[in-house]
């Protein structure tokens, strides 16, 4: 059988909504907050660089990529002031588990087989310049089937992350300006963006001018057709390399992965803890079916 780039990106939009869950659901912000971590922002920042330790502002702006070194610096390092990587790395991991267990995601046979699988894939993962899906694979796997699934899909999702950032790199697109392309994409709406990565008029306007001077962007601010085709293109891009996470998994577990985590990922998205509307841009116009559509 085949696998194409689609096959990744239907992936993704399976085992994100396990990891994402995380930083929407009110158990999360508890636990980080109970934690001493001060708002949402110095525990977002600081949960999800915890694998990397107690790391400052600038490598964090740097491997998270699209976030202002500014929003950056007021989290961090001051966040470690208030509690260790290794207490987020417990909340972070404790909180999950909880909401996945609200959202009727617990210790069933699926819930085993997605871990499974997906841990299988992430154990062999390739490493090479992804320095925040290493950083995750490091830490301890837990035992937990519920906990295990959320680990595997946070390993699988920074994969993808760290894929996604050298795909931009190696296109010339910084990471102010993603943002504003993903938006021109209608991938996510411009007030959310401009409002969870801290964008004035005058930063939009900038990334958009610097668009604009490649052929991406219209008089009118929308997107060129050239603008189009090179969105798909880092999209396109970001999936074909993404695919090699799974290499290890055959046909036959692939199908059987689909099969296990598609209806785990149904329950969480009707949960309503995850908008719709995330920077991630996640699709779930497939989440109906259940088979891998391998030919």
């Amino acid at each position: 059988m085949s696998r194409t780039s689609t096959t990744a990106r239907r992936l993704f939009d399976r085992f994100e909504p396990v990891h994402a869950l995380t930083y929407f659901a009110p158990e999360s912000r508890e636990a980080l907050g109970q934690a001493g971590f001060r708002g949402f922002w110095m525990g977002y920042f600081g949960a999800r660089s915890a694998p990397l330790g107690a790391v400052g502002a600038d490598l964090v702006t740097a491997v998270f990529y699209n976030f202002a070194p500014a929003h950056v610096a007021r989290a961090l390092p001051a966040a470690w002031e208030f509690a260790s990587p290794a207490d987020a790395l417990r909340a972070r991991e404790v909180s999950a588990v909880a909401a996945l267990g609200r959202c009727g995601v617990g210790d069933g046979t699926e819930v085993q087989t997605a871990a499974d699988l997906l841990a299988k894939a992430a154990a062999t993962a390739p490493l090479d310049g992804r320095p925040l899906f290493a950083a995750n694979r490091a830490v301890p796997w837990p035992d937990e089937p519920a906990a295990r699934l959320w680990h595997a899909s946070t390993l699988l999702r920074e994969h993808r992350g760290d894929t996604h950032v050298a795909v931009l790199v190696a296109n010339g697109v910084g990471g102010r300006d993603c943002n504003v392309l993903h938006a021109l994409a209608d991938r996510v709406p411009r007030e959310f963006i401009m409002r969870s990565r801290e964008y004035d008029d005058q930063e939009w306007q900038v990334c958009l001018d610097r668009l604009a001077a490649r052929g991406f962007v219209d008089d009118q601010g929308a997107l060129t057709d050239s603008g189009r085709e090179f969105k798909q293109h880092l999209e396109d891009s970001t999936d074909r390399l993404s695919l090699s996470a799974f290499d290890a998994l055959d046909d036959g577990e692939l199908e059987l992965l689909f099969r296990a985590l598609t209806p785990l990922t149904r329950a969480v998205v009707a949960a309503g803890d995850i908008p719709a509307a995330t920077p991630m841009g996640l699709r779930r116009d497939d989440l109906d079916d259940d088979g891998a559509q391998l030919s």
